[in-house]
């Protein structure tokens, strides 16, 4: 799902697979599977919850790992050349990425977590849950903004460019965000578990990932590259549902309780990603960027790395806590949310470029 560069060439660009069309579908599916599981055989569950090394799930980081190393291997750090090019959409891009979305979610989770929708949650909860969303929102996505990029004809080197800088800057900023929004909630945060959880999975799964690509760029070229990101495609998903499965199995019983609280943490998820879209989107027309680069950045700034925020709130909260449920939520809503910014994306088209004429102009 990449676009990628080498001597000048670009990698075939990625069209949208049934995995990634049905995502929901197969996620409701490992919801339903994980909760019915859970309820036949608790016990394995409770094995598999308890695997843990220094805090760290076992189980989870081998799915993690499968998760994000074949997303990163897509990722060429040689199209960080490319900023400059594209330098007013990728500061518009940054600056919702980094500056506004984990502040807007943190502001909308403490508006609708922590007064609205307060009555209807479990009180020991509420903490929990405002984390679980502060870390859904804290890491720009890696890897399916190429399947929507593609979508919109995005321009697929502002695309490689913008997730290869989002990924070095998330190397840095990502622990020290959460633990600023977190500290601000009033929730304790375990910095040890925090960088952990960083290293585990951020700097170890790109380290292996860029080792994994020169190894096949030295091997047999581009070619050899897209073959193997051919195979693994199916892999990072897989994993995905195998981890929904586990989770859901441990959630179930708090799931089936009290089913409104799906409903109710997928509200302020759904308004951050259509208020971060629009955003960046309307920088980039003021700024009188190119449509084919402001769809994209739409899409960047609105998407979440929510591979991520599930394995980092099941590091620091727990298999059964709510921070671990609000980001499984978010991978319920992403995909058919997204795809509906895309639609408005292409529709906006006629009215963005008039736009574009009038600042140029100007």
């Amino acid at each position: 799902m990449s676009d990628s560069t080498i001597d000048g060439q670009v990698a075939a660009r990625p069209a949208m697979g049934m995995f990634e069309r049905f995502l929901t579908v197969w996620v409701a599916l490992c919801i339903v599977a994980g909760i019915a599981l859970g309820q036949m055989i608790p016990g394995a569950f409770r094995v598999l919850g308890n695997a843990t090394v220094a805090q760290v799930n076992l189980p989870v980081a081998v799915l993690v790992w499968l998760m994000i190393v074949p997303m990163l291997l897509k990722i060429d750090p040689m199209a960080l050349r490319e900023v400059g090019r594209h330098w007013r959409g990728i500061a518009a891009t940054v600056g919702v990425n980094w500056l506004v979305k984990p502040f807007s979610m943190a502001l909308l989770a403490w508006i609708f977590i922590g007064h609205v929708f307060r009555p209807f949650l479990p009180a020991d909860q509420i903490g929990s849950y405002t984390a679980g969303l502060i870390l859904l929102a804290a890491a720009p996505c890696t890897a399916m903004v190429f399947v929507w990029s593609n979508l919109v004809d995005g321009e697929p080197h502002f695309t490689l460019s913008q997730v290869a800088l989002n990924d070095t800057i998330m190397v840095l900023a990502f622990a020290p965000i959460v633990a600023l929004l977190l500290g601000l909630s009033s929730i304790t945060v375990p910095w040890d578990t925090l960088v952990l959880s960083v290293v585990l999975y951020i700097v170890v799964p790109v380290t292996v990932a860029q080792l994994w690509r020169r190894a096949q760029l030295a091997r047999g070229g581009l070619a050899a590259l897209n073959r193997t990101l051919r195979a693994l495609a199916p892999v990072s998903l897989c994993a995905l549902l195998l981890t929904l499965v586990l989770l859901f199995g441990l959630q179930g019983e708090q799931i089936l309780r009290q089913p409104l609280v799906i409903v109710l943490l997928a509200v302020p998820i759904i308004i951050q990603v259509y208020f971060n879209a629009g955003l960046a989107y309307g920088l980039n027309r003021s700024l009188g960027v190119a449509w084919c680069v402001a769809g994209p950045s739409a899409l960047i700034g609105a998407s979440n790395f929510f591979e991520l925020a599930v394995a980092t709130a099941i590091v620091l909260f727990g298999f059964q806590s709510g921070a671990a449920l609000a980001t499984v939520v978010g991978v319920l809503v992403e995909v058919p949310v997204m795809l509906s910014v895309v639609h408005m994306v292409r529709r906006s088209r006629g009215w963005y470029e008039r736009g574009i004429g009038d600042v140029r102009a100007g």
